[in-house]
């Protein structure tokens, strides 16, 4: 199964847990992250209704710390959400050739290019020169200072374009990150390899493949704004143009734990979600993370994508081989697979995927509670959890993994936690229920200790929410309740 690419809020467990601001280890591949998972888990069994950064111009803004938009849903328990949307939102912030465009979603385009810029891409070798322009958010202020900032992004890039997403913060003390990239991202992988960007640091806070993370989290150090920078890249001399409808970031800064208080169990409900087994597809494509094995996050994507009533053409999946069953799941590991990572599992990539679909809006974010989650089950919206455990940790599952998603779906008249699980050995098998105690612990802590008794890191309440362009009112109010719009 795969992993959950992303640290924990203070180091992640493949750095020292010792270092400092002065001591942080350069952003590493995950790659060793996932073949831990992997042994781990080798021996386990095998519409609402659901139907480096390219060159470009910019500079800090100056400014004091400002309270969040009117309107804009405010956090609590360290968990901030804020996305740029409406058209008035792409008004906002510092354009160089881009400019909204008013429609159903309002979307940001290029207009006029601001220049050219050549890029080698890192996994073909290959040098191209792109036609690019760039929007720059307002500065935004977390009503939490964060530890960990995570962005999110739904966009269409047609044959010949493709995004650069950059993030810039700033510290409590008035300083400024660099541009950090977040992605260099394009739906389809015939311009530019999908990539997160390894090796980006400034001595206090490092991007670990989808995560921007403060270094020392216990000696105080914080972000306390932030910006995010688009660039839209295009074949020169087109007319072509990506069209992005989303843009934002989730900051937070969720205490350390090894246990959560447990909640009190809300009204049962169970969604019909599709059940898709990733071992179904083990020796499938190993040219994306090895195969079915590493396929959780893309094969819980694709349940909830189908949910919501979207799925591939057969002409999109005329690539895979006629005799694969569920080649829908193979077209979603192709689609997120992050070629710096070697994985499936980039959170933000499985997000953009997902908003690929029609009128879908998705982001990566987290949850304080298991009655947070229950709320938006009970509004129709299931979620995509990351959690890491032993397997005397979740009865049942018959494995144990240094990260897994799971695709949640409801829950019993007990409060039990109903997962389509895909590290089930079957589609039939996929439906689980597990204990709501251990479900809700090993999702929302931070530390746990792995099977040579090392303290490592959990997740502390990760998930993918995915949901219609257009939801129900009860819908929304359960999304603005936890924070997303």
């Amino acid at each position: 199964m795969t992993e959950s690419p992303s640290p924990s809020p203070s180091l992640p467990s493949s750095a020292s847990a010792s270092a400092g601001p002065s001591s942080l280890p350069p952003a590493a591949p995950r790659r060793a992250v996932l073949a831990a998972a992997l042994a781990v888990a080798g021996g386990a069994a095998a519409s609402a209704a659901p139907a480096s950064a390219v060159p470009v111009p910019g500079a800090p803004a100056t400014g004091a710390a400002a309270p969040a938009p009117q309107g804009e849903p405010r956090a609590a328990g360290g968990i901030d959400n804020r996305s740029w949307t409406s058209y008035t939102d792409w008004r906002s912030g510092t354009h160089a050739g881009t400019s909204p465009v008013a429609d159903l979603r309002p979307a940001l385009v290029i207009t006029d290019p601001a220049g050219r810029t050549d890029y080698t891409d890192p996994h073909t070798g290959r040098t191209a020169t792109w036609e690019y322009a760039t929007w720059t958010s307002p500065r935004h202020t977390p009503s939490v200072p964060a530890t960990e900032l995570i962005a999110s992004w739904n966009a269409d890039t047609p044959s010949g374009t493709w995004i650069t997403v950059e993030l810039s913060g700033r510290y409590a003390d008035g300083t400024d990150t660099p541009w950090f990239v977040m992605g260099r991202w394009a739906a389809g992988d015939g311009d530019i390899r999908r990539t997160s960007v390894d090796g980006q640091s400034d001595g206090r806070s490092a991007v670990w493949t989808d995560t921007l993370a403060v270094g020392d989290a216990a000696s105080g150090l914080r972000v306390v704004s932030y910006r995010l920078r688009l660039t839209l890249h295009r074949t020169p001399g087109s007319r072509l143009t990506p069209r992005v409808w989303r843009l934002g970031a989730m900051a937070s800064d969720v205490p350390d734990r090894f246990t959560v208080p447990a909640s009190e169990p809300g009204p049962a409900r169970e969604l019909v979600v599709p059940r898709y087994s990733q071992h179904t597809h083990i020796g499938q494509y190993p040219e994306y993370a090895n195969g079915g094995e590493a396929w959780c996050s893309p094969t819980s994507s694709q349940m909830i994508i189908e949910y919501w009533g979207r799925r591939p053409t057969a002409a999109e999946l005329a690539w895979v081989n006629p005799a694969f069953a569920d080649p829908q799941v193979c077209h979603a590991a192709r689609h997120t697979y992050d070629h710096q990572y070697e994985g499936c599992g980039n959170w933000s990539f499985n997000a953009a995927y997902a908003a690929t679909y029609d009128d879908l809006n998705a982001v990566v974010t987290r949850l304080r509670s298991l009655t947070e989650l229950e709320a938006l089950i009970r509004a129709g919206i299931p979620a995509i959890t990351s959690q890491s455990f032993l397997e005397k940790e979740l009865t049942g599952a018959g494995y144990g993994t240094a990260g897994h998603l799971m695709t949640v779906i409801g829950f019993t008249q007990d409060g039990d936690v109903i997962a389509n699980d895909p590290a089930s050995p079957t589609n039939e098998a996929v439906r689980r229920v597990y204990r709501r105690r251990e479900w809700e612990n090993i999702w929302l802590r931070t530390k746990r200790h792995n099977a040579s008794g090392k303290v490592v890191s959990g997740t502390g309440g990760v998930c993918y929410l995915y949901w219609p362009a257009r939801p129900t009112a009860a819908q929304r109010k359960a999304l603005e309740a936890v924070g997303v719009r």
